[in-house]
């Protein structure tokens, strides 16, 4: 941690965070079935256990809408959320035997194209959701990824409802919020240090409070009504306050279904971290490499504090590490004063958190959600070639319309079919001249290169002196051995005189 860089740096992205993860640890608590506040616990130790512990400098964990869907139906199925709180510390026990026996190293097999798509989609993702919010419709929850919504809608016909449940003083905000954030990060104001130095979205945020409050009494008709408010629990002083806290369960330790949740929990939340870290890497500017064990040690940590303390479970999340990334994030000192800025509202002015509009915090997404999938990005993927091209195209669609995990994974699938079509391509190199042909391995063969391997050799003439060269290979499998051997007997009622170099076979086949 650099403290030179705090309060220029730092600080004033850790505000940004603080501000995109407020009302999304709301929202996704509140899909998820489960206390508000626990969302907000999620997030706190996501920011300050998880930060401190973490390798990744600008990774930033909380709860992750991913497990919404599952959260909800644990919640149901285990009867209670004090129940599922002991499921959350079994995960993180989980999630730290995962980090020692080495299980991060999958993260390094993800393409490159499947996680510049995974982002691009994120990026859209934030807009079409946000755009709703926008217009001051909030049938959705916060922070929802998925196309399919709980409230029976999808991303599109979401929007389209927007349209005829517009909040004028919601939409005033939004765009005036809008033009505000696209102003500050314009070269013109960027050059006087205190603009630099003063967060558009705190601005912003500021902004919206108080022309809600000139709505109120200028012109009511555009005030915007506490539905469509941030709505933060508060700790004292209310009625509820003495059960605002949830605790785990331990007498139901040997439940069968407990563990098959906190499993569960573990693997999703530990394949969503994973693929936010390489992502991450990939947007650090200072192209630092997260230690990925060590990660699922740190995630499993929070876990387990945070199931505790009856929080939701946490994971690395891609859309508060990009706005800590986008604000000018150095150092984990901002993904940990996020976490304490977090803790410190939420005990001291809660008041205040629950005047903000959700409109003001739409415009902030959506600026993040550009800067994630700003078309230069498409150009540049376009022009590295179909190879490359296609998967980042598929990831964007298949994430845009399932979700996350499900997008990756397709997104995987076809940059593997053509990381294989490549290494078919270059494998086997055939060469004729003047009644000779070699026929040269250029590196490793497999097994599934044996039908591009025997269509070779069906392509050699009667009385050819033909050499098979495998020296530059390390690995020449069994399978393609005996094909070569197969192609040998027959080659002797053909005049073809093979010769092999560097391929172990069997002498009798000479």
């Amino acid at each position: 941690m650099n403290f030179r860089s705090f309060w220029p740096y730092d600080f004033p992205a850790s505000v940004v965070v603080f501000l995109v993860a407020l009302p999304l640890c709301l929202g996704i608590a509140l899909a998820s079935g489960a206390p508000l506040i626990s969302g907000l616990i999620a997030g706190i130790v996501g920011g300050v256990v998880v930060g401190f512990l973490s390798g990744s400098s600008i990774s930033v964990s909380g709860p992750a809408a991913g497990l919404t869907t599952i959260v909800a139906a644990a919640i149901l199925d285990l009867g209670s959320f004090n129940s599922f709180l002991l499921s959350v510390i079994i995960a993180g026990v989980i999630q730290i035997g995962l980090g020692y026996a080495k299980a991060g190293t999958i993260g390094h097999f993800v393409p490159s194209s499947v996680i510049k798509g995974m982002l691009a989609a994120i990026g859209l993702i934030l807009i079409l959701k946000q755009i709703p919010h926008a217009f001051g419709y909030d049938s959705d929850f916060e922070g929802d990824e998925s196309f399919f919504q709980m409230d029976g809608n999808n991303t599109f016909t979401e929007i389209i409802n927007a349209l005829n449940f517009i909040s004028p003083g919601a939409l005033i905000i939004s765009t005036v919020s809008l033009f505000i954030l696209i102003l500050w990060s314009s070269s013109l104001l960027q050059r006087y240090r205190i603009v630099r130095l003063l967060p558009a979205p705190l601005l912003v945020v500021v902004f919206g409070i108080l022309l809600n409050i000139l709505f109120q009494y200028v012109a009511p008709y555009l005030a915007i009504q506490q539905e469509h408010l941030v709505s933060v629990p508060i700790l004292f002083g209310s009625e509820q306050s003495s059960n605002i806290f949830s605790f785990p369960v331990f007498t139901e330790i040997l439940n069968p279904k407990i563990w098959i949740v906190a499993v569960t929990i573990a693997l999703v939340a530990s394949l969503e971290t994973l693929l936010s870290i390489e992502a991450c890497d990939k947007m650090d500017p200072n192209h630092r490499i997260t230690p990925l064990n060590k990660e699922l040690t740190a995630q499993g940590a929070g876990n387990i504090i945070s199931g505790l303390l009856g929080g939701l479970p946490v994971t690395s999340v891609i859309v508060r590490s990009s706005a800590n990334v986008n604000s000018g994030a150095r150092t984990k000192a901002s993904t940990i004063s996020h976490g304490f800025i977090l803790l410190i509202a939420f005990i001291a002015i809660p008041g205040f958190l629950n005047l903000i509009p959700l409109s003001c915090l739409a415009a902030i997404l959506l600026q993040v959600g550009f800067k994630l999938t700003k078309p230069a990005l498409y150009k540049l993927m376009f022009a590295k070639g179909k190879s490359q091209f296609i998967p980042f195209i598929v990831t964007i669609l298949a994430i845009l319309f399932t979700n996350l995990l499900q997008g990756v994974f397709l997104g995987i699938v076809v940059g593997l079919f053509f990381i294989l079509k490549t290494n078919f391509q270059k494998a086997i190199i055939s060469v004729k001249s003047n009644g000779m042909q070699l026929i040269k391995f250029a590196k490793d063969v497999s097994f599934m290169h044996k039908a591009e391997l025997r269509h070779v050799l069906r392509e050699v003439q009667d009385d050819t002196q033909l050499t098979i060269d495998g020296t530059k290979s390390n690995f020449i499998d069994e399978d393609i051995i005996e094909t070569i051997e197969d192609f040998i007997e027959s080659a002797k009622s053909k005049h073809i005189t093979v010769e092999v170099v560097g391929i172990k076979i069997n002498q009798s086949a000479l």
